[in-house]
């Protein structure tokens, strides 16, 4: 089993940067394939980034790619998302999760999830 605790989101303008952290207990944090989601006023959760095991491989939804980071630090059991140019409809809640799946893009995949972090992205 394994713990999520996300932090790092906050109000930021348009055009702006945020990083997203996401700590992780336990000591089989390695082992997971790594995601983060998020979840707009009014809409359902989706995809955003997802990382193997190692790091060596990483995905994105079509909306963040090229603008978005996702990265893992498996000695300090932390998953990161880097976040640039950032734009109004990315306001969302943002949750990290730890998968069991195969599949990174689905919501069904994750285990384990964050309690959620907000990003606000003001015009």
């Amino acid at each position: 089993q394994v713990q999520l605790v996300e932090s790092g989101g906050g109000l930021v303008q348009a055009g702006g940067s945020l990083r997203l952290s996401c700590a992780a207990s336990g000591r089989t944090f390695s082992s997971y394939r790594m995601g983060w989601f998020r979840q707009p006023p009014g809409k359902e959760r989706e995809f955003v980034a997802g990382i193997s095991r190692s790091g060596g491989r990483t995905y994105y939804s079509d909306s963040v790619k090229g603008r978005f980071t996702i990265s893992r630090d498996n000695a300090k059991n932390t998953v990161y998302l880097q976040m640039n140019s950032l734009k109004p409809e990315d306001t969302a809640v943002y949750y990290c999760a730890a998968s069991t799946g195969i599949s990174y893009q689905y919501v069904d995949s994750y285990a384990y999830w964050g309690q959620g972090t907000q990003v606000t992205v003001s015009s």
